[in-house]
């Protein structure tokens, strides 16, 4: 819990987010308290929207005897901690100064956690959450649709379909909010007085694994009411399928436990491909080691990244092995973030790959964890990475090799082709 992380960002709205939720620290995340902040923190992974991107033990050990000055320092974190703990004395709650301190320090992707929800957010980093297996997105006219549904979960055994259009949640009418406040109600979290409604910041309370939802559906011309029973499920953030001409297209939504893995197993196994497309799309970063990993599936060792933390320089490396023979396209476009924006400039910087598709976010910040004395977690900014010759991917994002919308990925077919020529 001591390592460094760099969150994801608020999806678009149409992004699509899942029950697993996925979201994006923002300006008023900090009054967004308990679960309503963790859902805008993982509908992508636990949908598709904001989660973290984490360094995971290999990197966690921050040593401070090196550490130089530099634009972030500890004083924020130990302003944040003093608040906290003054608060505590005086019988006051320590999360609700904390949010004020970390406000206070004018840092983007700060943010404060319960105990709880910090539990949710680290199982989600985990590939698990509790839910209905949904992803939903808002259409330009407001209204709600079911985006995908994941094999094997309630609403799949529901007999609920993609297209299908999602009028209610529990008898709150769904049209016009956002997706976010909709995952919020797909997962249960109970919202509480401070805004009025469900479209305010709210309080969430931990919905356990056999809870119901009544979700009110239509399909054409019919209407319907179907009760689901929320479940432990795994997420499924790598996919992959074979198009004609044997490319291989290997799709990763979220950087969780296992999924660098999985990437490179995929690739490993494709013994036929042509050539591959790596789809990170909608991708808004997770465990940063995980995008190592999956640099490693296309790189034989070196450079992946730099970062700081605090002032003091630190490197990622990819390990030796990986495919370098068969042509690569990876897929961006403006939900690519975090650690998919840091794999996407290693194997754009290192001639690996061509970027296709439209500028990603350009979330390229490092937050700390740490726990406050009622247990809960605040994170902020204590550095930046950047690409191996050195681009700053924070507020930039990175541009691609290729401008497409709609036909990226018929565009990345054609790359593909005369690469492999």
């Amino acid at each position: 819990m001591s390592g460094p992380r760099d969150l994801f960002a608020r999806p678009s709205p149409t992004t699509a987010l899942s029950d697993a939720v996925r979201a994006v620290p923002s300006d008023s995340i900090r009054r967004i308290r308990r679960g309503a902040a963790l859902t805008l923190l993982f509908a992508g992974v636990l949908v598709t929207g904001a989660a973290t991107g984490s360094f995971d033990d290999p990197y966690r050990t921050v040593p401070t005897a090196t550490r130089a000055p530099g634009p972030t320092s500890d004083e924020p974190q130990q302003d944040v901690a003093d608040a906290a703990a003054e608060a505590m004395a005086a019988g006051k709650s320590p999360l609700e100064a904390a949010e004020r301190a970390v406000s206070r320090s004018g840092d983007r992707w700060g943010a404060v956690y319960s105990e709880g929800e910090y539990e949710q957010f680290e199982d989600a980093l985990d590939g698990e959450y509790t839910g209905v297996g949904l992803w939903a997105k808002r259409d330009s006219d407001g209204r709600i649709e079911v985006d995908r549904v994941q094999e094997g979960s309630p609403a799949a055994s529901a007999g609920i379909r993609p297209g299908d259009r999602l009028v209610s949640i529990d008898g709150h009418k769904v049209d016009g909010r956002p997706v976010t406040e909709v995952v919020s109600l797909l997962r249960g979290d109970t919202l509480d007085d401070e805004g009025g409604d469900a479209g305010s910041a709210g309080t969430a309370e931990d919905t356990a694994a056999g809870t119901t939802v009544s979700l009110g559906l239509e399909r054409g011309t019919r209407t319907w009411q179907q009760t689901l029973r929320r479940a432990r499920l795994s997420t499924e953030d790598v996919t992959v399928r074979t198009l004609a001409g044997g490319i291989t297209v290997v799709r990763v939504d979220a950087f969780t436990k296992g999924s660098g893995d999985m990437v490179r197993a995929a690739v490993e196994q494709a013994t036929d491909a042509s050539g591959f497309v790596l789809d990170l799309r909608g991708n808004s970063g997770g465990l940063v080691t995980e995008a190592v990993t999956t640099a490693s599936a296309f790189l034989d060792g070196g450079l992946v990244a730099t970062y700081d933390v605090n002032g003091e320089q630190r490197a990622l490396h990819a390990d030796p092995g990986g495919d370098t023979a068969r042509p690569l396209v990876a897929l961006v476009d403006g939900g690519t973030m975090s650690a998919a924006e840091l794999l996407t400039g290693a194997l754009q910087d290192r001639g690996r790959a061509v970027v296709v598709g439209s500028r990603t976010f350009g979330k390229g910040s490092v937050q700390m964890p740490s726990r406050l004395p009622d247990g809960s977690v605040a994170e902020l900014t204590v550095g930046h990475y950047r690409t191996p010759s050195g681009h700053s991917v924070d507020g930039r994002g990175i541009t691609p090799d290729l401008e497409a919308d709609d036909d990226a990925l018929q565009r990345a077919e054609t790359v593909l082709s005369g690469l492999g020529q």
